[in-house]
């Protein structure tokens, strides 16, 4: 018996404290700025992937990013630490439907698009 609760705690020392998600975080889906671009960078390390490239949406959520995703490519990071697969889903399909709004449009020119800021990944 003794055992049992040696490797209970010793199970609790290695997962760390535990932290709570509040349940009423307000989640905001962004395009992204120039500003966001280092948490990018570690949302994508989190994630063990590269950083989404070119216009990026994002899950952001009391400003912390959460999950984001590139326009161009459908690439996708999120915090492995939040509860963020239905965000990635959601931003994923929002991602598909302004991707392919622009289907039926010409092209934008490849200098800029004015509602928001191009990112590239550091």
């Amino acid at each position: 018996m003794s055992n049992m609760r040696s490797l209970k705690d010793s199970l609790k020392k290695l997962a760390g404290p535990v932290q709570l998600t509040p349940v009423d975080t307000r989640v905001t889906f962004r395009h992204a700025v120039p500003a966001d671009a280092q948490a990018l960078t570690e949302l994508a390390q989190l994630d063990s992937s590269r950083a989404p490239r070119g216009d990026v949406i994002v899950a952001d959520a009391g400003g912390e990013l959460w999950a984001a995703v590139s326009l161009e490519d459908g690439h996708a990071v999120a915090n492995p630490f939040r509860p963020s697969g239905e965000l990635t889903f959601r931003l994923s399909e929002r991602a598909r439907e302004l991707h392919g709004a622009g289907q039926d449009r010409p092209r934008r020119p490849r200098g800029g698009w004015p509602r928001h800021a191009r990112l590239e990944a550091a």
